[in-house]
């Protein structure tokens, strides 16, 4: 893939990948669990053989649910995009949750104890 040594072509590559699992995960999957699901980061190897897929959920306490039926259609959504993207290799999708929203909720609630409430 050209550009593979710019930056910028891979974070723009990263972008088209993440748009197009989000476009696969709204249009071409009929799995009701993956209704709620949205794609917040993509992160390349620098060869572009693998990808960390980042999701998350508005109901978390669903996410085990979620992970099994993003591991059912994976392959899926790797062949959906091939085509979409029009690479002659795409990338291995390793998904991962992305606890980021509960990490801030659970720093905020360690912040607002420290201060004693009285703050708001």
């Amino acid at each position: 893939m050209a550009g593979r040594g710019n930056p910028h072509a891979k974070m723009k590559y990263e972008e088209l990948v993440k748009n197009g699992i989000n476009s696969a995960l709204r249009r071409d999957m009929n799995d009701s669990r993956l209704t709620f699901v949205t794609i917040t980061k993509v992160e390349l190897t620098d060869d572009y053989a693998n990808a960390k897929v980042w999701w998350d959920t508005f109901d978390s306490s669903k996410r085990g649910e979620i992970s099994e039926a993003i591991d059912a259609v994976k392959g899926r959504i790797r062949t959906l995009l091939a085509s979409r993207l029009e690479v002659r290799h795409t990338p291995e999708l390793l998904f991962i949750y992305d606890s980021q929203y509960e990490d801030e909720q659970r720093i905020d609630k360690i912040l607002k104890g420290e201060r004693g409430d009285n703050e708001e």
